[in-house]
């Protein structure tokens, strides 16, 4: 009789622990209006999603830790301003989920060029990262950063080609 409950008392943790895993899915779903643009006003570090002229949700960012300005340079630590486009999904990214931005442009690579310096790349919006450490404010290589909870939802919400605007 002990063995019987040790292995219903393990069965009922594990088949708890699998639906309580379930339920926190990293992949949330959407079904409100589609996201046609996303703004980030890096002084104000605001990101906004619109659906036309309706705003959707609004979110606190941080950015990278370079200086203000538009983003130049690979390493310098700067998020670029301009007009750019979601461009791909990363669910397994080394930060919680991740929505890559179309960074560099073809102005961007010729800029760098005229340099002699690459552009650098790897732009994302993204959430927290998954090796937790000390951080300040604006900590990202250039990334736009969420909390978790806000960057689940923003990941559901928009789709590949939804445009994204950088202000100063």
């Amino acid at each position: 009789m002990t063995i019987s409950r040790r292995v219903f008392t393990h069965g009922g943790l594990l088949g708890a622990a699998l639906f309580l895993s379930a339920c926190q899915s990293k992949f949330a779903k959407y079904r409100g209006p589609q996201v046609t643009k996303l703004e980030v006003f890096k002084e104000q570090r605001q990101l906004k999603v619109w659906h036309g002229t309706r705003l959707l949700k609004k979110y606190k960012v941080e950015l990278g830790f370079g200086p203000s300005g538009h983003k130049q340079f690979e390493g310098d630590g700067k998020t670029p301003e301009g007009r750019y486009t979601i461009d791909r999904r990363n669910p397994n990214s080394s930060f919680y989920l991740s929505l890559g931005i179309s960074y560099p442009n073809a102005r961007d690579i010729a800029f760098a060029k005229e340099q002699g310096k690459p552009p650098g790349g790897d732009i994302f919006i993204h959430g927290q990262p998954n090796i937790v450490g000390p951080r300040g404010p604006d900590w990202t290589a250039g990334c736009i950063a969420l909390k978790n909870k806000e960057m689940r939802l923003l990941y559901a919400m928009v789709d590949n080609g939804t445009v994204i605007d950088i202000f100063p």
